[in-house]
């Protein structure tokens, strides 16, 4: 490889992108790759993008582009993120970029050698995912559906944000889906036969999700709202927004949900899009559905990644025996 003199391309805030100008384009090459070749959603590729940017900045002091790592550079990296204090699975997730960037440099003859071959990932324990229990989604659900129906411009305001947010977290519960697809819905995917919700996921993927009977009454209850709230103005998106990306946004969901746990009296701490997620997994395989049927709804391209909802029930139902079998009394008298 080139022992080139580092060439720091640089932003407008100071920042070293890339390494170098040559590293840059590798690194806009590999993002394209995964956008055209395996479908890579736009969050994914900002993901990407950030942790090889990381990655370069690290480089661009030792004097080197991002695309002339050597094995013990990638080493001295994993033990830089240990030193700054970030956990193993953000250091476990930043290698990972950059393994399948010097994949990708290598498939294309770029380099002659994989330098992560030989490298070590952080090793770390698999957190069960979060989740709520049942009476604690019917409180969030029941403090959503405390609207007023008036007849003033800030009551129909009102009813119209409390009737979106009854149907997004109907949905949500009712479908598992992720924030993004959430939020991104079209108008078009409630049209027609609203037994089942058409879902664009991740890598362009498409599955159907059943909805039921709520999550339906909730959505027929928000549409007329939101046709009236537009007024003249059209919009492709179910849950339309004036902001740059056209729809409400994850990050305005998630807050919205946050003050909704504090009207529920839950710790907010606990509460945000992705543990309603996980809690529509925990709760179907509770109640005996069937994992590759949640493995479909949840859009897990492996199951292996829905079995880990199975250890949740374990952990559950260890703890009701430890704490309510009368032999487990006995034990502890």
């Amino acid at each position: 490889m080139s022992n080139q003199p580092s060439v720091t391309k640089v932003t407008k805030t100071g920042e070293a992108v890339g390494g170098t100008i040559e590293g840059q384009s590798y690194i806009e090459a590999f993002l394209e790759m995964l956008s055209a070749e395996r479908g890579a959603a736009r969050n994914t590729l900002e993901a990407y993008h950030r942790d090889l940017k990381d990655f370069a900045g690290f480089l661009a002091g030792r004097r080197r582009g991002v695309h002339e790592a050597a094995t013990e550079d990638i080493r001295a990296y994993l033990e830089a993120l240990n030193n700054q204090g970030l956990s193993a699975a953000t250091a476990a997730r930043r290698l990972s970029a950059v393994r399948q960037f010097h994949s990708f440099l290598y498939a294309d003859s770029v380099r002659t050698d994989d330098p992560c071959s030989t490298v070590e990932g952080p090793r770390r324990a698999r957190p069960l995912p979060k989740t709520l229990a049942v009476a604690e989604v019917d409180g969030l659900l029941a403090a959503a559906r405390q609207t007023v129906d008036g007849r003033s411009h800030e009551e129909e305001v009102l009813a119209y944000k409390r009737a979106r947010l009854v149907c997004l977290m109907e949905v949500l519960y009712a479908t598992g889906l992720r924030v993004s697809e959430l939020v991104g819905l079209p108008l078009s995917a409630v049209r027609g036969d609203q037994r089942f919700l058409t879902v664009t996921g991740k890598g362009g993927r498409e599955r159907l999700v059943p909805l039921s009977d709520t999550a339906r009454a909730a959505i027929n209850d928000y549409v007329p709202l939101r046709a009236r709230r537009l007024g003249d103005r059209v919009s492709p998106w179910l849950f339309p927004s004036r902001g740059r990306q056209g729809h409400l946004t994850r990050h305005r969901f998630a807050q919205l949900l946050k003050d909704l746990a504090v009207s529920a009296g839950i710790d907010p701490k606990r509460v945000s899009p992705h543990t309603l997620r996980h809690a529509f997994a925990s709760h179907l395989l509770a109640n005996g559905a069937d994992l590759r049927a949640v493995q479909q709804m949840l859009g897990h391209a492996d199951i292996s990644t829905t079995q880990i909802y199975t250890h949740v029930l374990d952990e559950r139902l260890k703890e009701l025996v430890e704490t309510k079998h009368p032999l487990a009394k006995k034990d502890s008298a």
